[in-house]
């Protein structure tokens, strides 16, 4: 571990200025916030937590023969757009219209099978485009049990989980930009993704935690998902 420097990164997070002091780790072959404080951090994410997740692996395909390209690649697909499915490697794939497909890449194998999808696409025939996301949008994960008061701040969406189960998508505003918000629970730990234009990260980021400053949030790292 190693404290936060803007020269580690290989591929930097737009939110790297929003880490310092924070401990590192690799992430295959990413740098990761390992943790904020070198303490133990599961109880905070229980609470009320925010992980930054723009450095692990995500990618869309959109076409007619889209869902036929990804179940041939061994996917799981949502039956309805706003639907997302858990993949049984950790991974995730939301639906975001009849022909379009998000690929969430997995911590377990810290996003090496989407960002292979992406290196394996090729144009041909089939009706199935790739939709770089890894520059295009940031990814967040809130989590805990106070994840759907924060939103409330700051979407006019009820994300409550009675109106939003797990697997539902929402692809909507919050803090006034575009967000995609999808319900995918880690276990028993609430958990929203939560995708935002790349460029208005670091202004979201400070959102979220102003939102989050009522019930205690704070950032953790990527060790509080890891461990059990």
């Amino acid at each position: 571990m190693v404290n936060l420097q803007a020269e580690p990164f290989s591929e930097r997070s737009p939110l790297y200025r929003k880490h310092a002091g924070a401990q590192l780790r690799q992430l295959g072959e990413t740098t990761v916030v390992a943790c904020y404080s070198g303490n133990d951090e599961r109880a905070q994410r229980q609470r009320c937590g925010l992980i930054d997740l723009c450095n692990l692996a995500r990618a869309g395909f959109r076409g007619s023969d889209a869902a036929a390209y990804l179940r041939a690649r061994g996917y799981q697909l949502p039956e309805r757009p706003n639907q997302a499915i858990a993949q049984p490697d950790g991974g995730l794939v939301a639906r975001l219209s009849k022909t379009e497909y998000l690929l969430l890449g997995s911590l377990g194998d810290a996003g090496v099978r989407v960002a292979q999808e992406e290196t394996d696409w090729q144009l041909s025939d089939q009706a199935n485009y790739l939709l770089p996301r890894q520059d295009s949008h940031a990814w967040l994960l809130l989590t805990g049990a106070h994840v759907s008061e924060v939103m409330a701040k700051l979407c006019g969406v009820d994300l409550r989980p009675q109106a939003f189960a797990p697997g539902s998508v929402a692809q909507t505003s919050a803090a006034r930009i575009s967000v995609i918000v999808i319900n995918a629970p880690i276990a028993e730990l609430p958990a929203l993704h939560i995708l935002c234009d790349r460029a208005s990260a670091s202004y979201f980021w400070d959102a979220l935690l102003d939102a989050m400053a009522e019930f205690g949030g704070q950032p953790v790292g990527i060790d509080s998902l890891l461990k059990p």
